[in-house]
């Protein structure tokens, strides 16, 4: 059976331990340019070491993937739970207050490299009820088209994310040129943080899976991916914008925190203190 565009496929030389999208293929060099179907991770296999997973296969990765998804969102909604109780019993006084009032979640821009992965984002932000807006880009755009696009929108919080890899055919874990898309990051990030150098006017998540975490933290990234150059979740971004939005803007971020409700943890993220962009008023318009 050939290989189309848009497949599910695994790779037979890694014992078929990850399915993967067909994005491209390349018949003269007999290739195919694949993303994780569940992780921010690209890669490039020779057509011959992809098998079609089967329909009993894909049932079973997408029970898996339902699972962990459900996992850590029941965990992000019993830490909302505690931060909305927290912020209720500061706005009140103790509770002693009967006086109405409103909160104003920090702003997400999420800027993703995978359409069908900014879908699936833009869900998760909906159910949080999170104020996002989610714009498609290849990442080889980032550099040239985010800053001017973030000086449209103006959000608190910016997550650049899509697709990466560390190639160790290129060169050492420390050079650039040893992945396939986090040049493209930081420099987003470098021009990002020229028009806003403040860590805490606008708070940015960089990378997606094997990312060069130091070298996105250096450019500017509040936080990023990956420390451990692992392959990080598809939903990992949104639980950590999430937690900074819902964040009162006069507490830190705990990073420990942060990290506790995302799927892949202090291996696949990590970042500074940063403050959070949560604000309370009062007292709520009455109708």
């Amino acid at each position: 059976m050939s290989v189309q565009v848009g497949d599910l496929v695994a790779r037979t030389s890694y014992q078929c331990d990850l399915p993967f999208r067909v994005m491209k293929i390349d018949l003269e060099k007999k290739t195919a340019e694949l993303t994780g179907h569940d992780l921010r991770l690209q890669a490039d296999a020779p057509l011959d070491d992809l098998v079609p997973v089967t329909e009993d296969e894909r049932e079973k990765y997408e029970k898996e993937i339902k699972s962990k998804d459900a996992a850590s969102y029941k965990l992000f909604r019993q830490d909302y739970r505690e931060m909305k109780m927290k912020r209720e019993y500061t706005a009140t006084s103790g509770y002693r207050s009967g006086t109405s009032y409103f909160e104003m979640p920090g702003r997400v821009l999420h800027v993703d490299g995978d359409p069908y992965y900014l879908k699936k984002c833009l869900s998760v932000y909906e159910k949080l009820r999170i104020p996002v807006i989610g714009k498609f880009m290849p990442e080889e755009e980032m550099p040239e088209k985010v800053p001017k696009l973030a000086g449209q929108i103006r959000p608190d919080i910016l997550v650049l994310t899509g697709h990466d890899a560390f190639l160790k055919n290129k060169g050492t874990p420390e050079e650039i040129k040893s992945y396939r898309h986090s040049g493209h990051f930081v420099r987003t990030v470098k021009e990002v943080r020229f028009l806003w150098p403040s860590l805490d006017q606008l708070v940015i998540f960089a990378g997606a899976c094997q990312s060069n975490f130091e070298l996105l933290i250096r450019a500017g990234s509040n936080f990023a991916s990956s420390p451990d150059r692992v392959n990080i979740h598809a939903l990992d971004p949104v639980y950590l914008a999430a937690k900074v939005s819902l964040t009162p803007f006069m507490e830190s971020v705990n990073v420990w925190e942060v990290l506790r409700n995302t799927l892949t943890g202090a291996g696949g993220l990590g970042g500074v203190e940063s403050r959070g962009m949560l604000r309370t008023g009062m007292p709520y318009p009455s109708e």
